[in-house]
């Protein structure tokens, strides 16, 4: 099984290899793939053996190539559709943020109880009424979805997600969602980690690692 570390590195190097192509970089090596993301040239290597990718003691890892198997190894065969629910601030600016930066991952559909928002098109998503959500998710035949609604409404909504067939939910809302096996679950709390922020740019970092 693959953990969800060599997942989210993974992604980085890919993210990061995009930027070399720009470039025109024709070669990378395991230490400069690792400052991408924070990782060693011996655990870069070891991530990249589970996509079956290797590279050149001399000349690193083809940037061309190593790009087509992250995508292949990333990616679907085929585009999936992504839902949004909650199309305030925070949705729109998602929405916004991953309009036309990814070919494999769109968000199609968005959803809020809002009729003020209802039958309007955000990000190029035609936003419906939650109360569509079964209906248009199965239409649309959307796994994927993104949760950016108040933290009370959160759970209810995410079991209405899985009820339709969602299998995997980024959850901006700073609550935990309880979903069962089978559904996977990425939280996004934004409080939490500018609270991390703040404490160690105060000069924490010292104590916090003396006492660990």
């Amino acid at each position: 099984m693959i953990s969800q570390r060599v997942i989210g590195r993974l992604s980085q190097y890919r993210r990061g290899i995009q930027d070399l192509l720009a470039e025109g970089q024709t070669h990378v090596f395991s230490h400069q793939l690792a400052d991408l993301a924070g990782a060693t040239a011996a655990q870069v290597r070891q991530d990249m053996r589970v996509t079956g990718f290797s590279g050149s003691t001399t000349k690193g890892y083809d940037v061309k190539r190593l790009a087509d198997c992250l995508a292949r190894f990333l990616d679907a065969p085929a585009p999936q559709p992504v839902a949004l629910v909650g199309v305030g601030n925070l949705g729109r600016a998602i929405m916004t943020f991953f309009a036309h930066r990814h070919r494999n991952l769109r968000i199609v559909a968005a959803f809020d109880v809002d009729p003020r928002k209802v039958d309007r098109t955000f990000g190029g998503a035609t936003c419906y009424d939650i109360s569509r959500a079964e209906d248009i998710l199965q239409r649309l035949h959307i796994r994927v979805a993104i949760l950016a609604v108040p933290a009370p409404e959160a759970q209810a909504v995410a079991e209405r997600l899985v009820q339709a067939g969602v299998t995997g939910i980024l959850n901006f809302a700073p609550v935990p969602l309880h979903l069962g096996d089978g559904i996977f679950i990425e939280p996004i709390d934004m409080t939490a980690s500018l609270e991390k922020v703040a404490f160690f740019a105060r000069g924490q970092w010292a104590r916090v690692s003396a006492e660990a």
